[in-house]
């Protein structure tokens, strides 16, 4: 894997994984920042009764009010501005007119190109009173984001992301998705590297100041084997368990990690259950 100059090769994959300079910071937060507010919007919307479709228009009319565009929508022939995942959905719902049900667990994945730069940012929600055993694979899968964040900082490697993700999961009796990845971003949507979500230390790509990618868990109660409906979009677990998703854009700093996409009013953590 080869290292380039952002500025080189701005609009295509090839590859080489981009460095940015101090100058593309500011875009990336301004991004991450509108996609992180456009989530906070969204927690007092889900609740049983409401369609996915419904919040899935209010994503769409949100970065249409604040000059952004979904960047899901139209790409590759994906025809909404989200990704709504509902309980044991992986990843890559497609949003659609059924009522969410009490005690329905949901990831919602956001990303809103915003001047030319994007965030994408994903957390979890529940409509009504989630299960116990729901709770705790959302409280795990935020914890597994969160060490995969701190496992970022300038001479670690893409494998230690993944060490810290997948060691601290298996501790829990939970299982790790390796058949999707985090992924570079900045002026592209998907980029080098691929991030991925279990690995050893030491492995992969080194990180090196200006890295722009997203870290992405997607953790299962049961086995990790998933697989991909006839839509050619949604992954379900192959044994119908829960899963849980959380993700957040970060750069490679000079001294660690910035996270773009942290929430502004403090909701991009689990909420507390009784």
């Amino acid at each position: 894997m080869t290292y380039v100059d952002s500025s080189v090769l701005q609009g295509r994959r090839n590859g080489h994984i981009k460095l940015h300079g101090p100058e593309a910071f500011a875009p990336m937060r301004k991004a991450g920042q509108l996609t992180a507010q456009a989530l906070d919007a969204l927690v007092p919307l889900v609740k049983p009764g409401v369609t996915t479709n419904a919040l899935d228009n209010f994503i769409f009319e949100f970065a249409r009010d604040h000059n952004a565009y979904p960047a899901t929508l139209n790409y590759r022939g994906y025809r909404k501005s989200s990704c709504i995942s509902i309980n044991h959905v992986v990843c890559h719902g497609i949003p659609d007119d059924k009522p969410l049900r009490d005690g329905d667990i949901l990831n919602i994945d956001v990303t809103l190109l915003v001047d030319g730069w994007h965030g994408d940012a994903s957390r979890m929600y529940v409509a009504g009173a989630p299960s116990r055993r729901a709770q705790r694979l959302i409280e795990v899968t935020y914890e597994c984001l969160l060490r995969g964040v701190a496992a970022v900082k300038p001479g670690a490697h893409v494998g230690d992301i993944g060490y810290a993700i997948q060691t601290y999961a298996e501790s829990e009796r939970c299982s790790v998705v390796r058949d999707f990845c985090g992924h570079g971003l900045g002026r592209l949507f998907h980029d080098e590297p691929n991030i991925l979500h279990a690995g050893k230390r030491g492995d992969g790509a080194l990180l090196k100041p200006g890295m722009f990618f997203t870290i992405e868990p997607m953790i299962n109660l049961g086995g990790a084997a998933v697989k991909v409906l006839s839509d050619g979009w949604t992954a379900v677990t192959r044994d119908r368990s829960l899963s849980a998703q959380f993700e957040h854009t970060v750069a490679v700093t000079e001294t660690g990690v910035e996270v773009f996409t942290l929430s502004p009013g403090g909701l991009d953590r689990p909420p507390l259950f009784s």
